[in-house]
């Protein structure tokens, strides 16, 4: 399942009629996951995805065991059990789905696949009533190494989608040959000769992208606003395109900028989550 978004595994699982889904549906005080984060159990008790540190995935785990329909149960604080608790001193409730509806999941997947934002019923109705997805975070960068291989190397290591484009699969002065973006896709832009970065923006800035990004200092940036508002870019577009980019100021290694890149785009793409 290693082309599965992690947020998506459960409900894959779930697709195929042969796992239990684990939903929380209320979180009180702290916890490490959001609202309606996910774990699917197969039959055979291997658990697909993780909730918490272990201890509550198999507690969970033989809950399911003994459940015949949906079933809401609270654990951690405020619960009946005891002799659980959960490390944040939180309490979180969870539905228990021994049998959710595979096909309905089927569909919300084939959504998320085809770039969709998805959502799948679920059987409780005074809390989380419905779960809501996203696609998966996708990266399109454009630009020069070493700065372009650096964040493909991290990108990778994370396990995010990203789509490369060096000088060789553009043309100067001409909008890349490439499908439109959805909502869901970052551009970061990192050349050292800006000339190439118009057209890229032009594109980039028709669509709803999330993130647009390009690298450069400040006369550099103050170049490119001036380039595209004289190609009749307004205001409200110019505001979209992010400068300097990055969580860490001045990023002198091509490692720490692809670091500090990816930690801003994955950091605004956490935001888009309904649930967030």
């Amino acid at each position: 399942m290693d082309d599965i978004d992690d947020d998506h595994a459960g409900l894959a699982a779930a697709c195929r009629n042969e796992a239990a889904l684990c939903t929380i549906v209320r979180i009180d005080g702290s916890f490490s996951r959001r609202l309606g984060s996910q774990l699917a159990i197969t039959r055979d008790g291997d658990i697909i995805g993780s909730l918490a540190d272990g201890c509550l995935e198999k507690q969970l785990a033989a809950d399911m065991a003994q459940c015949q329909k949906p079933t809401v149960k609270r654990y951690g604080k405020g619960s009946s059990q005891i002799d659980f608790r959960l490390p944040c001193g939180g309490g979180l409730d969870i539905l228990l789905d021994p049998q959710p509806d595979a096909a309905q999941c089927r569909a919300a997947l084939e959504a998320l696949d085809a770039r969709k934002a998805a959502a799948l019923q679920l059987a409780t109705n005074d809390l989380l009533a419905v779960r809501h997805y996203i696609p998966r975070l996708r990266v399109r960068a454009f630009g020069e190494d070493p700065e372009l291989a650096a964040l493909e190397d991290l990108a990778s290591a994370s396990g995010i989608v990203l789509e490369r484009y060096d000088r060789s699969l553009l043309s100067l002065g001409r909008e890349p040959a490439i499908p439109p973006a959805d909502l869901w896709t970052a551009h970061i832009l990192l050349f050292h000769d800006h000339e190439w970065e118009a057209a890229i923006l032009r594109q980039a800035l028709a669509g709803p992208s999330f993130y647009i990004g390009a690298q450069g200092g400040a006369k550099a940036r103050l170049d490119r606003i001036e380039r595209l508002a004289r190609e009749g870019i307004g205001p409200e577009d110019l505001a979209r395109i992010r400068g300097p980019v990055g969580v860490i100021p001045s990023s002198r290694t091509p490692r720490s900028l692809a670091l500090s890149i990816l930690s801003e785009i994955v950091g605004a793409y956490e935001r888009l989550h309904p649930h967030a």
